[in-house]
C-alpha cells in the first residue's frame, strides 16, 4: 500500500515526516511517497545516516510550502507547487492510496474538498478523531470542519461515523449518540431536535444503531461508539478533553513527586502510569480521518513527532483498506433528505472551519 505524505507540513517538518515514513516502511511494510523540497528531504535522511533511498520510499519534489499564516481557503490555489497541492493531486490521480499531512487543517480541508472532491451526495466532509473513553475510544464527528451545520449534515455524519467505527475500530453495530445537553428528545436547539428525529428514523429503519442523545459526561465514560456533533460543539468537546488530559497528567506527576513515599509509589505503578499516558496520547492514534472525501485523507496534529506520523501512516493504511468510502458511496441515498431543511447549504456555505 502506497501512502503519500506531506513532508513539509507541521511544526517538525521535514524531520518528523521523513523519520515517520522510514518507521512505517520498516515496521508496517508501507510504501511512502514524500512530497516536498527534495534537497531538504535528502538532508533529513542523511542526518539519520541514510545515504540512499530505502526500498519503498520515493520523493516527489514540490518547491512551495503552505504556511499556517496563509489563507486556508486559497493557499492551495496560490501555491500550486506546494507539498499539499502536489500531494493531493497525486492522490486524485491514483498515484497513492491515501494522503497524510500535519499542515494547516483549513488548507487541507479546502484543498481536499476542491481537488480530490467529496463523495457525490455528501454535503460536507467531517473531521473524525478517535477520542479516549472508558470503553476503548469513540469516533467524534465532526470536531471542527464545519462550524454551522444543518440536520442533514449531522445525519450524514452519523452514517459516516458509524461506518468508521465498525470498519476501523472493529465495533459491530456501533452505538451512535447525538451530543446534547440532556437525554430527552426535546433537549438542545432546533438543530439537535430536528437531527434527533432524523437519526431516530434511520435507527428504526435499521440503517444505524441510534441510541439517543448523549451528554458529554456519558460520552467520555463510553456510552456510545460514535459521538455526532456540529463542528463548533465538537471542537469544544475535543479541546476540553485534551486540556483535561494535560491537567490530570500534570497533577498526577506532581502528586508522585511530592515526597519519598510517593516517589516509591510511582515506581511501583510505573507500568500503569505509562498505560494511562498512552491512553490519553493523540500520538498513539496518529491523526484525524477526513471522512466524506472520495479518497482517504488523514490530518496529523501539527506538533506530531516521527512516532505520531508513523501512526498516522498506519491509520491511513487502515482507512484505505477498510471499505468505508465504498460504504458511504453505496448508501448515500439514505443520508439525504427529500426536502432540504430550511437551513440550506447556501446558508452554511463558507462556514467550514
Amino acid at each position: 500500500m502506497k501512502i503519500i505524505v506531506d513532508a513539509m507540513g507541521g511544526d517538525n517538518a521535514p524531520q518528523a515526516p521523513v523519520r515517520g515514513a522510514i518507521q512505517a516502511i520498516r515496521e508496517l511494510g508501507a510504501e511512502v511517497i514524500l512530497v516536498g523540497r527534495g534537497e531538504e528531504i535528502l538532508e533529513a535522511l542523511h542526518a539519520d545516516g541514510i545515504a540512499e533511498l530505502p526500498a519503498g520510499l520515493e520523493i516527489t519534489h514540490a518547491d512551495q510550502v503552505v504556511e499556517m499564516c496563509d489563507n486556508p481557503a486559497t493557499a492551495f490555489k496560490e501555491k500550486k507547487d506546494s507539498s499539499l497541492t502536489v500531494g493531493l493531486n497525486l492522490l486524485k490521480e491514483g498515484a497513492g492510496d491515501a494522503f497524510v499531512s500535519a499542515g494547516s487543517t483549513g488548507a487541507l480541508l479546502s484543498a481536499a474538498t476542491l481537488l480530490v472532491k467529496r463523495v457525490r451526495g455528501i454535503r460536507r466532509a467531517a473531521l473524525a478523531p478517535v477520542v479516549p473513553t472508558g470503553k476503548g475510544g469513540a469516533v467524534l464527528i465532526d470536531c471542527g470542519a464545519t462550524a454551522e451545520c444543518t440536520p442533514e449534515f449531522l445525519l450524514q455524519f452519523a452514517f459516516m461515523g458509524s461506518y468508521y467505527a465498525e470498519r476501523v475500530l472493529g465495533r459491530p453495530e456501533p452505538k451512535v449518540g447525538l451530543l446534547n445537553i440532556g437525554a430527552e428528545p426535546s433537549k438542545g436547539t432546533e438543530l439537535q431536535q430536528e437531527t434527533y428525529q432524523l437519526l431516530k428514523k434511520a435507527g428504526a429503519e435499521g440503517r444505524i444503531n441510534f441510541v439517543g442523545n448523549v451528554e458529554a459526561r456519558e460520552a467520555v465514560e463510553g456510552a456510545v461508539d460514535v459521538i455526532v456533533s456540529d463542528g463548533y460543539s465538537g471542537n469544544i468537546f475535543l479541546k476540553t478533553m485534551e486540556g483535561t488530559g494535560l491537567f490530570l497528567g500534570r497533577e498526577i506527576k506532581k502528586m508522585f513527586l511530592k515526597s519519598l513515599k510517593t516517589k516509591i509509589a510511582a515506581v511501583l505503578v510505573k507500568d500503569e502510569l505509562k498505560a494511562f499516558k498512552k491512553l490519553m496520547s493523540a500520538d498513539e492514534v496518529g491523526g484525524t480521518a477526513l471522512i466524506g472525501i472520495s479518497r482517504p485523507v488523514i490530518k496529523a496534529h501539527g506538533s506530531s513527532d516521527a512516532y505520531a506520523l508513523r501512526n498516522a501512516i498506519r491509520q491511513a493504511m487502515e482507512f484505505s483498506k477498510s471499505g468505508i468510502i465504498e460504504d458511504i458511496t453505496e448508501n448515500v441515498s439514505h443520508m439525504r433528505l427529500p426536502v432540504r431543511s430550511a437551513r440550506s447549504d447556501e446558508n452554511t456555505a463558507g462556514k467550514e472551519m
